[in-house]
């Protein structure tokens, strides 16, 4: 049994400049190897940190100019969408009033959270943070169904605000969605989330009346063809969106999933390189609430940074087995994100301790609380703590960095490169346009 971070003496406070906290993973690095009897042999320390510091003319070559930093930046710039968020406060909440948000509970609009692919899990994310915090009804919808349903999802006479999340603001199904609702629904509001200033989404809500655009800060903007930065960011943003009324409350949650964030790059980091070297060809990633979208975002990311060379799929925690568990076996990896909810944790621990039994995994690893870390032990192979006492509805941005840094070394394990792993193009940075349907 390995408990991955519990022995750690990577730092937990908020780090005021992202060049300290790299000064500070590098000392670490030294001084964890000066001390390897503290960790597993085998593992390197502080993959990520070294392959920033190649040569640029080796990170072109290797595909690495970009996704090791993208990942690695996300604790510093989630506060730098916070004080995007706050700069555009009184904006932001104006056009929340005008949309109704704050309004008699049955004059409050249907929001629908709309994004395709890696942004749709954006809305999975925020989908019940937003349902509480708000007091409306609050749908993840995703663009790819909405374009095509559109008239079977609108509800004549209803109020709706939609709320389209896109790092690059062109994905030809969200640019589409607002041309077809500015022509025929121009009385939905509209709130576009995108990391791109030039964005096509951006002239597209300017069609719209009632219409508000926030960018996040172009460093956001994700180069690599996988979304990391972009996805985490945006997903503060929805929390911020959240807390709109309340920021105050949310600032102190925003600081301790920063020091987690920078906690699991350090531990996780070690982890996610052991995992990718065993080569597993399959893996089956479980959620329950909030983390079910987080789960969702991390199958995705190695399914895509290894070219779909490792197959993988993800399922609710009580969904696995209707079915689904029939793609387990023992060249299966099997990871579970254990919430820090007593009733969600003990329907993972259930079906962790089930597949244990049933002996229908290679490897089990468990993300979750530090402070469950002596329950959840004895039921997993290894186990990732989460340093953040913090519901589960904000977790998630920390936990996910696990499954990005599983997809990097998955994709380098694979000889591809990360910045662009589909070599023969099947997918792109951003979709190809295809034909739009009237």
């Amino acid at each position: 049994m390995v408990a991955i971070g519990l022995y750690s003496s990577a730092p937990t406070v908020i780090h005021k400049h992202f060049s300290v906290y790299f000064f500070l993973l590098f000392f670490l690095s030294f001084w964890e190897y000066s001390n390897c009897q503290k960790l597993p042999k085998g593992i390197s320390v502080n993959d990520l940190l070294n392959l920033i510091q190649l040569p640029r003319d080796e990170q072109q070559e290797r595909g690495l100019l970009y996704t090791p930093r993208e990942i690695a930046q996300q604790p510093e710039t989630w506060r730098t969408t916070l004080d995007i968020f706050e700069r555009e406060q009184e904006r932001i909440r104006g056009f929340l009033d005008e949309a109704g948000v704050r309004g008699p509970v049955e004059r409050r609009p249907v929001v629908f959270l709309v994004g395709a692919g890696t942004s749709n899990y954006i809305g999975q994310a925020l989908e019940l943070l937003l349902r509480q915090q708000w007091g409306c009804e609050v749908w993840a919808c995703a663009s790819t169904d909405l374009l095509p349903n559109m008239d079977q999802y609108v509800v004549p006479g209803q109020r709706y605000l939609w709320i389209s999340f896109s790092r690059s603001g062109d994905s030809p199904e969200g640019v589409a969605v607002l041309e077809r609702a500015a022509e025929h629904y121009p009385e939905i509001s509209q709130l576009v989330v995108t990391c791109n200033p030039k964005a096509r989404m951006i002239a597209a809500c300017q069609k719209h009346a009632r219409s508000c655009v926030v960018v996040l800060d172009d460093a956001v903007n994700d180069r690599s063809l996988v979304m990391t930065s972009s996805f985490t960011n945006m997903t503060v943003l929805g929390q911020c969106l959240a807390h709109a009324w309340s920021l105050e409350e949310y600032v102190p949650i925003l600081q301790r999933l920063c020091a987690a964030g920078e906690t699991i790059l350090h531990d996780g980091d070690e982890l996610a390189g052991k995992i990718a070297a065993r080569r597993f060809g399959r893996a089956c990633f479980v959620g329950a609430g909030p983390l079910a979208a987080i789960a969702n975002e991390s199958a995705l990311k190695v399914l895509e940074m290894s070219a779909g060379r490792v197959k993988t799929m993800t399922e609710t925690i009580l969904g696995l087995r209707h079915g689904p568990m029939a793609i387990l076996d023992k060249e299966t990896l099997f990871l579970s994100l254990v919430s820090g909810e007593a009733q969600r944790q003990g329907y993972a621990l259930d079906l962790l301790r089930e597949i244990g039994t049933k002996h229908v995994a290679g490897e089990r690893i468990a993300v979750g609380p530090a402070s469950a870390a002596a329950t959840i032990m004895p039921l997993c192979d290894v186990y990732l703590p989460i340093a953040a006492d913090v519901a589960d509805a904000y977790r998630g941005v920390v936990d996910v960095i696990f499954g990005q840094l599983l997809g990097l070394y998955t994709c380098m394990e694979h000889q591809l490169r990360p910045d662009a792993p589909s070599p023969d193009g099947v997918i792109t940075r951003v979709v190809q346009a295809f034909s739009i349907y009237r």
